[in-house]
């Protein structure tokens, strides 16, 4: 059966980082959200999933996955999951758990990113909260971004291979592909005059950014674009 995925239809999102193992992996999935409705699919079988009143360890939120009558919730989750089904994780112990620890602090930097827009409350329209948020990207751009960045990079010199974990790609390359393509869209000045400073990330996006899975799914209408609903958005007032 092909896994299936729940995530919000219009947004790249924390769904964005199971898409690209799946692509990468040549995987057999469904973004039901993304189907018709009248077939069954689309954003009420998202919702009808998450609804704990029906659906056992029902998720918080999605995106949540899909196999057979399993299912699971949070990104980092997912793909330690999937991970070693699809080859995209270590087989020993001590490789898939450094992996998970990487991927989750990718969503620690995450969150950040998705707090210089909205740092006083979810529920509020940037625009009620945007001195705020000025203020809260001027300190991630010059304090917290480098600090991840750099982490990344000790991370990458300190492997044996040109990967996070070793010579084999993994998930943790298609997260990190991921969040420095983002931080381009949302940030493009602020990661320019970083970009100097990091020739082995930047090296690293561009390997993913080529590999044949990968350039097909980037060039297909699957790919969906950043916007300014999802986590990564463009605000050029922030971007100083």
């Amino acid at each position: 059966m092909a896994y299936e995925l729940y995530y919000w239809p219009t947004i790249q999102g924390r769904g964005e980082f199971i898409r690209l193992a799946m692509e990468e992996a040549g995987a057999d999935y469904r973004d039901v959200a993304r189907l018709p409705a009248r077939q069954g699919q689309g954003v009420p079988a998202m919702l009808a999933c998450l609804d704990g009143a029906s659906v056992p360890h029902a998720a918080y939120a999605p995106p949540v996955l899909r196999d057979g009558d399993l299912l699971i919730g949070q990104t980092p989750n997912i793909l330690l999951y999937l991970g070693r089904r699809l080859g995209l994780a270590p087989r020993a112990e001590s490789g898939w758990l450094w992996l998970n620890q990487l991927q989750l602090t990718m969503a620690d930097w995450l969150t950040e990113v998705h707090d210089t827009h909205h740092p006083l409350s979810m529920n509020q329209y940037y625009a009620e909260q945007k001195q705020a948020a000025l203020l809260r990207s001027a300190d991630f751009r010059e304090t917290r971004l480098p600090k991840f960045l750099d982490y990344f990079t000790q991370v990458l010199l300190n492997s044996r291979g040109q990967y996070l974990v070793g010579s084999k790609l993994t998930y943790g390359d298609l997260s990190l592909f991921q969040m420095l393509a983002g931080l381009r869209y949302a940030f493009p000045q602020a990661m320019a005059r970083l970009a100097p400073r990091y020739p082995a990330l930047c090296a690293l996006h561009d390997a993913v950014a080529a590999r044949p899975n990968i350039a097909r799914y980037l060039r297909s209408k699957r790919r969906i674009p950043f916007n300014e609903d999802g986590i990564f958005r463009h605000y050029p007032e922030l971007d100083g």
